[in-house]
């Protein structure tokens, strides 16, 4: 997503954060970077659009480089802090035990280091450092246990009306098996959360939101359900316990395709499909991302989720990756983390995520927060 980060074009390329960026520091930290932006964006793979390349602008950090940002990040007393502190969903018992992932003990048997993330154990990294990690996925391709996000479906006639009246997108223009980025908007024009639409050719929606707000979307798309229902809609909803893993890099066709039967030719961006991957049934294969490289997000019964994480790494292409590469990818691709760039007090206008809104929904004005976003829009700041 554009928003997060601004890169001026040079040689030397200063990246200015926001203050809320990094542990609320009171001025925007300035962090010196070596390349040339004045060259145009390369893309790794035809399926990602021009707009996603157009906001990458990635530089390919060169260690050295990669080193003095973690350095200048230590002398700033941030060692340690480097990922954002988000809401974590409510636990049953005591607060100091941690929800895990169905990849919890492989994770630790891989030598992941565990951290607190949105209520969940998640590893920060692996044996390989932060660096390595990070330009690994750059190179070659990286697995993401990204577990912790809420899947839901969405079920009935009306499942269109009732994402419609939440979110900005246009969902009813969503061919079979294509997905969208949207935005859960509040009546002050507010973001409450990003998340992934996907009109399925099952016959449901598929939605991916993040797990800092699982309470959160959850109780708004609940409470909308039984609006709905109790007016006569025909309209459900599904909360799946799937593990959710996210293979990113430019390989990733390379090596995902010598375990599907399926042509990943014809998997462009922001489309999905249901398929076997490595022996594996049942899996929804998504064509997207969070690190502005060519990657899928692979929804797979929990059961099976070690199986097929195995089955990845057994090809050298593919290394385990944790939040801490995550984060820097995301942060050096110009994609927005909610909680740091964009919150309720964030309009999709503020954030730079005015491309989410649907042109018939503009025209509309029906969703939630139209009153105060379409006026932003057209240069009529309320």
């Amino acid at each position: 997503m554009p928003g997060a980060v601004s890169l001026q074009p040079g040689p030397i390329v200063l990246c200015a954060l926001k203050p809320r960026l990094l542990l609320g520091l009171p001025a925007p930290i300035l962090i010196p970077f070596v390349g040339d932006l004045t060259k145009p964006a390369r893309t790794t793979s035809p399926s990602v659009p021009d707009r996603v390349v157009a906001s990458v602008r990635r530089l390919h950090w060169s260690p050295v480089t990669m080193q003095r940002v973690v350095s200048m990040v230590a002398r700033l007393g941030l060692r340690g802090q480097l990922l954002p502190s988000v809401p974590g969903r409510p636990l049953s018992g005591s607060q100091d035990v941690l929800r895990r992932t169905p990849l919890y003990d492989f994770h630790l048997a891989r030598g992941g280091k565990m951290v607190a993330f949105a209520g969940w154990s998640l590893p920060v990294q692996y044996q390989d450092s932060h660096i390595d990690s990070h330009l690994h996925t750059r190179r070659h391709c990286s697995l993401f246990d990204v577990s912790h996000m809420l899947q839901t479906k969405i079920h009935g006639c009306d499942r269109v009306k009732l994402m419609e009246s939440l979110v900005v997108g246009d969902i009813a223009e969503l061919k079979p098996n294509q997905g969208t980025l949207s935005l859960f908007t509040n009546e002050a024009g507010g973001i409450l959360d990003d998340l992934i639409v996907t009109n399925t050719s099952e016959g449901h929606l598929y939605v991916v939101s993040n797990a800092g707000c699982w309470d959160k979307d959850l109780t708004l798309m609940q409470d909308k359900v039984r609006e709905l229902q109790n007016m006569g809609s025909d309209v459900g909803l599904e909360v799946v316990d799937n593990a959710l893993l996210a293979l990113q890099g430019p390989t990733v066709a390379q090596v995902l395709q010598d375990g599907v039967a399926d042509d990943l030719r014809k998997l462009p961006f922001m489309t999905s499909a249901v398929m076997e991957v490595f022996g594996v049934s049942g899996c929804r294969v998504t064509r997207c991302g969070y690190t502005g490289e060519d990657g899928v997000e692979i929804s797979v019964p929990a059961a099976e989720a070690v199986r097929l994480a195995k089955a990845l790494l057994e090809n050298p292409e593919v290394k385990l990756a944790g939040l801490a590469a995550r984060d820097s990818l995301r942060l050096e691709a110009g994609l927005c983390l909610y909680g740091n760039d964009i919150d309720e007090h964030t309009t999709p206008v503020e954030g730079s995520l005015s491309w989410t809104l649907g042109k018939r929904r503009r025209a509309a004005m029906d969703f939630p927060g139209a009153a105060v976003i379409i006026p932003q829009l057209k240069g009529k700041v309320l």
